[in-house]
């Protein structure tokens, strides 16, 4: 039905609110980087507009660091789109000092809590191989 998939990635070792802000955090991305994907407003009995929200399913994976930098590169050398949340933003409070920490991240060894990927599906499959789904 869907020519892409989309994919939230939270570590699974994440105390519950932190799992839900990086997911509410990282849908938002994905709205962002695809606003294509946004379903139409949602109108009530009464004629009530609502807002809009994605229209195709997303999947929620677990994975610990590693497997979220694994999961990062294969989603780079797949050019999917790709929205990041690591630890350190947890201590920000403002968009601009998430990008600093997310700046300030070694590449190589990026602290991730959790990523959001979109793209064709198999390449979000190849991405997200053997990860399980968040219970």
């Amino acid at each position: 039905m869907f020519d892409t998939k989309v994919a939230l990635i939270v570590r699974s070792d994440l105390a519950g609110w932190q799992k839900l802000n990086v997911a509410a955090f990282l849908a938002t991305g994905v709205a962002a980087v695809a606003p294509e994907a946004l379903g139409e407003p949602y109108v009530d009995a009464r004629g009530r507009v609502h807002g809009r929200m994605l229209g195709q399913p997303i999947l929620i994976f677990a994975a610990d660091r590693e497997q979220l930098q694994a999961a990062h590169r294969q989603a780079l050398e797949r050019d999917l789109s790709v929205v990041p949340y690591v630890f350190a933003m947890f201590a920000t409070g403002h968009d601009a000092a998430n990008r600093a920490a997310f700046a300030a991240e070694d590449p190589e060894n990026t602290d991730f809590v959790g990523l959001a990927l979109r793209g064709p599906k198999k390449a979000v499959d190849k991405a997200t191989k053997g990860l399980a789904l968040h219970g």
